[in-house]
This record gives structure tokens, C-alpha cells and sequence, in this order.
């Protein structure tokens, strides 16, 4: 009896648990890089396992699906692997909204885009390409393009309660303006296939926020 006793706490034990936390982490990170690299179509869930070196099993059990890895993916990116908050919960974005200055605002809004970016421009490339070929990655390309344009619609909502929006803009035009700046497609454009610095990309996107919106 006591050795079923000490088997049910092994099995429980911290160590499993950040034993199974590291896997996770290290599966998450390898099929980020083989998709960046191979693109999603093209790579299957056994091509993930074999590059993390665990079985497809392994992989299925944790994340049900292809589609359901690149949505974990695209969760983390945003905010850590134990971060489920929405942006609008988190500190970097509240900092953005609490700032009283609309043209502060508007540039911290620029920082806080150029940060996604560079943490998942790589990432929103491969669900946009997916999809094209997968539905639910489908779903999740337009779940990130209707949560981005929320956010920068709130962000506008804002400027306008204080009177400060451009005299003549409409609230709607303004935050479809500010979408389109953040949007990761213009990032493509200037940062990767232009050459832009993430640096020149945050400037050029605060001064034109602020030239077209104030």
C-alpha cells in the first residue's frame, strides 16, 4: 500500500510537472521555427515531432491539431505560455490607454506595435499563408485581424472623448487609419521586405498617427 502511496506523488511531483512545462516550451519553439521556415502548408505534425524529437503522440495529446499548435503559438506570442489575460488586460497596452497625452498616446501605441511585431511578425506571416489552406487558421486570421482593429478602435474612442481627434475625421475612418498602420502586413512591406529598422518603423508610424489623426 505505501509503495502505490509513493507512486501517485511521484507522478505528481514538481519535477514532472516542469519536466512536462519544458517539453511543452521546447515543442511550442521548434514548430515556430519549422513553420517560419518551411511555412504551414507545407509542414505536417509528425515533421514538428521528429525536429522536437518526441513522438506525433506526444504532440496530439498536448494540442489536439496542426491548427490548434499554431493557435497556442499565436497566444504565447502575445503573452507568455501562462498569460491567458486579453492585450487590452496587459500592462503595456493599459499604460497606452491611461496616458493622458493623445500624442503620447499614440506613439506608446506605435511601441507597443512595433513589440508585437518583433516578437510575432515571423508567426503572423505563417497564419496568414495557413490561411489560405486551413479553416480553422482561417478563424484565427480573422479573430487577430478583428482584435486588432478593436484595440486600435479603443485607442481612437479615447482621443475622441477628450476632443482632440482631427476636426472633420469620422470616429470609424479614424480607426480603420490607425489599423492600417499597425496592421502586420505594412510591417512586411517596410520591415522585411524593405529594410526598415524596427526603429524607423515605430517613428514613421507614431508621426503619421499623429499627422492623420490629431
Amino acid at each position: 500500500m505505501s509503495s502505490r502511496v509513493k507512486s501517485t506523488r511521484d507522478y505528481h511531483s514538481p519535477r514532472r510537472v516542469q519536466q512536462a512545462a519544458a517539453t511543452r516550451r521546447h515543442i511550442l519553439e521548434t514548430a515556430q521555427r519549422v513553420f517560419e521556415a518551411e511555412g504551414y502548408a507545407a509542414t505536417s505534425v509528425a515533421a514538428v515531432a521528429a525536429a522536437a524529437e518526441v513522438s506525433s503522440k506526444t504532440l496530439y495529446l498536448a494540442f489536439s491539431t496542426k491548427s490548434g499548435l499554431l493557435r497556442t503559438l499565436w497566444d504565447q506570442a502575445l503573452g507568455g505560455a501562462d498569460d491567458h489575460q486579453p492585450v487590452t488586460a496587459r500592462a503595456w497596452f493599459r499604460e497606452m490607454l491611461d496616458e493622458p497625452d493623445p500624442e503620447r498616446r499614440l506613439r506608446l501605441n506605435a511601441r507597443n506595435s512595433r513589440a508585437v511585431k518583433e516578437r510575432a511578425g515571423g508567426l503572423l506571416r505563417v497564419i496568414s499563408d495557413a490561411a489560405q489552406v486551413d479553416p480553422d487558421a482561417r478563424d484565427l486570421w480573422l479573430l487577430i485581424q478583428t482584435e486588432f482593429r478593436d484595440n486600435q478602435a479603443a485607442v481612437v474612442d479615447l482621443i475622441h472623448e477628450q476632443g482632440a481627434l482631427r476636426p472633420g475625421l469620422q470616429v470609424d475612418r479614424a480607426a480603420d487609419i490607425l489599423w492600417t498602420f499597425n496592421h502586420p502586413d505594412l510591417w512586411r512591406l517596410l520591415v522585411v521586405q524593405r529594410g526598415w529598422s524596427p526603429e524607423e518603423y515605430e517613428a514613421w508610424v507614431a508621426d503619421a498617427a499623429c499627422a492623420q489623426l490629431l
